[in-house]
This record gives structure tokens, sequence and C-alpha cells, in this order.
């Protein structure tokens, strides 16, 4: 009997095992590798609808690498929005991120596991050092126009509070593609690097609109 207790044990803890080691590889790749995710919201309509299936790629937030203009990503929701152009500061366009978790067990429900945590998804408009200038329904990039086949016909980029700045070193600027329903850089400012989680890799959801091409 006494053995056979043995056994028992001995089982349910390779169990217990197993389970641990496949929730920590799971965590491993969602927070550095990828995971899919759910468009809640519409500002990037007609690009992607609410509902749409994703798979987010995080390998180029792992290793840092630079984002380009156009690419779609995801980052923290910034604390608030200006809501007036007399509460920006036009030389200092830049997001505000009140909350910071103040133990590891905050900081790992709040980072890796996402609870409490609200997310936007955005495209690249402005990089680091360029002169964005929102004017009759136009972006500009350092003067010249910014060409955006994504945008539906007829669709005009206004701004009342940030409409002429220079994206700070170590930010970007970004905007939804549906330019009178999206949250984004003209009212709360650049974003920083730090902020940003993930690019947007694939649609795999609704199958016929799958793909890449966005």
């Amino acid at each position: 009997m006494e053995t056979e207790n043995k056994e028992l044990i001995k089982e349910i803890l390779e169990w217990v095992y197993c389970i641990i080691i496949a929730i920590v590889l799971a965590l491993i790749v969602r927070y550095y590798v990828g995971t899919p995710t759910v468009v809640q919201m519409e500002s990037m309509k007609p690009t992607f609808e609410q509902g749409d299936r994703l798979i987010l790629n995080r390998l180029p937030v792992t290793f840092k690498k630079d984002f380009k203009r156009g690419e779609v990503i995801t980052f923290e929701a910034p604390s608030s929005e200006y809501k007036s152009l007399a509460q920006a500061n036009q030389n200092d366009p830049v997001a505000k991120y009140e909350y910071k978790p103040k133990n590891i067990f905050k900081k790992f429900t709040y980072y890796v596991l996402d609870i409490g945590k609200k997310s936007y998804i955005k495209r690249v408009i402005g990089l680091p050092g360029e002169h964005i200038q929102i004017e009759n329904g136009n972006v500009y990039i350092d003067g010249a126009l910014l060409d955006e086949t994504y945008l539906q016909d007829g669709v005009k980029t206004t701004s009342e509070i940030f409409t002429d700045i220079t994206v700070p070193e170590g930010y970007i600027f970004v905007m939804g593609d549906n330019r009178t329903g999206s949250m984004d850089s003209r009212q709360f400012g650049c974003i920083p690097k730090s902020k940003i989680e993930s690019k947007v890799c694939l649609r795999f959801w609704p199958f016929n609109r799958f793909g890449t091409d966005w």
C-alpha cells in the first residue's frame, strides 16, 4: 500500500512539473515571440474590423529592432489624452504614462499577463527626428506629402492638438486608419518605443481576408 501511494505521489508530481513547464514555456513564447489577439475597436477600419483575429510578432521588440513607417503595431495605451491645445506642450509632444506597477507580482500580471493593461493598435506614421505637419486634410513628413494608400478615398486627416511637431528621439508618431474614429498621437502625443508591444504580422480570421497586405 505504501509503495502504491509513493508511485501515485510521484506520478502526480510529474504531471505538476509538466504543467508548470508548459505554462512557463507558453508565457515565454507569448511575451518574447508572438501571440494571437482579437481586434476590439474600430480605430483601424477599414484595414482591420472588430472581430478580426491577428497574430502579433513580438520579436522586433525582443531584439530591439527599429519600426518602419506604415507598419501596424500594438502598444500600451497612454494614461490620458490632452483635452485642449493649451494643455499640450508642442515642444515636448509625448504621451503620458502615469501608472507604474510597484512590485514584482504587479509587474508580472500587468506586463506579462496583460491583466489591467489596455493596448492600442495603430499605424506608424512619424519616426524619431521627423517633422510632422497635419494641414488641409493631409499629413506631411519633413515637408513632403505622405502618400497614404491604405486610407479610404476621401478621408481627411485633422487634428486640434498636435498639428506641427517634431518627433522626439526614442518616440514614434502613430495614427489609426479610421481618422475620424481613432484616439492616437494627434490627441495623446508620441509613443515611447519602450511602450511598443508588437508588430501585427498576420490576419488569420476571417478566412476571406487572410493575409499580410495592409
